[in-house]
């Protein structure tokens, strides 16, 4: 047994905390921020480091435009921070992910951009070969190839070994992707042993995860999506395996699309939902923030996502 005690006074952590206050009010300690005023509300001004985002949501319903806007325009916003990207994309190649971010610069669609029955103008060309000049100038690295936890394990060790510790952010699209190892018997062992890798991971490491995940099939029950029910929120429940994701997440968001379930007056409030773009962010767990629920537009065409005012409410009669 090793001599070196396993424990520290009390003192440490409390000397940790006031540290850790100075800093944040010196500014020499920050969140990354994101391009979204209530988003970066809802926690603590923006991703803080060494935490765990878990976004949830249907297929469709924006969790992955939110994911790489949050990642595209992060090295934009937080010019001073000095930190790199290491994305486990499991869901899409790298191809696809570059030519939305060209979508969203460009404003044009992605039939548009590839569609041999299509004519591509050169100066839409250029200024795509011009934003790839820029863009990779930005420290991202991508891994495709579809792993266990443990791979990634070892994946994020190697990482940051090479890179001598430098602050990370590392996400993950999707957790359902993770490939199972033989002695685990089914998704749910897989998502506990993930969700023990990203705390420890991120106890470890100067890093931060942003995990992207499916809601269950709950959320599609015809009784939920009765007009001002309650039940058509979506719920800490209707997060697939959410009894191995809840606990280890320090902000965990449902994303919810209420006009795919044909939803007109959302909640119990009746918010009017005015088209099929509006998203609804629910923050149902914010450890270090405040939960809350926040109306966002979807930018389908471009790419992206942006702030809405709260839609008004249906009157009772």
């Amino acid at each position: 047994m090793s001599s070196e005690k396993p424990w520290n006074g009390q003192y440490t952590a409390f000397n940790e905390a006031l540290k850790y206050m100075l800093d944040r009010q010196s500014g020499k300690e920050k969140s990354i921020q994101t391009p979204w005023v209530k988003f970066n509300d809802a926690v603590t001004d923006g991703l803080e480091w060494n935490t765990l985002t878990v976004i949830g949501g249907r297929p469709g319903s924006g969790k992955t435009l939110i994911k790489d806007q949050i990642i595209r325009e992060s090295f934009v916003r937080n010019p001073e921070e000095n930190y790199r990207v290491l994305e486990f994309q499991f869901e899409m190649v790298g191809r696809t992910s570059a030519l939305r971010e060209f979508s969203s610069i460009t404003g044009k669609t992605y039939k548009e951009l590839c569609s041999a029955g299509t004519i591509l103008e050169s100066s839409t060309f250029n200024r795509c070969h011009e934003y790839s000049k820029e863009r990779i100038k930005y420290p991202v690295d991508i891994v495709s190839t579809p792993m266990t936890v443990n791979q990634m394990r070892e994946t994020v060790d190697r990482y940051m070994e090479e890179h001598k510790g430098q602050k990370t952010i590392i996400t993950l699209d999707h957790s359902i992707l993770v490939k199972r190892a033989p002695y685990q018997n089914n998704r749910l062992d897989m998502l506990f042993e993930l969700g023990e890798f990203f705390t420890q991971t991120k106890r470890e490491y100067p890093c931060m995860f942003i995990c992207l995940s499916q809601l269950n099939r709950n959320i599609d029950n015809p009784d939920r999506a009765i007009d001002g029910k309650y039940g058509n929120y979506v719920l800490e429940s209707d997060i697939f395996g959410s009894d191995a994701m809840l606990q280890h997440a320090d902000t965990l968001i449902g994303i919810n699309r209420p006009a795919k379930q044909k939803i007109k007056n959302y909640g119990p409030d009746r918010y009017i939902i005015q088209d099929d773009k509006t998203l609804v962010l629910h923050f149902l767990k914010a450890r270090n923030g405040d939960t809350r629920m926040s109306f966002f537009k979807a930018k389908f065409e471009k790419m992206e996502i942006e702030e809405m005012d709260t839609p008004p409410q249906q009157e009772r009669r």
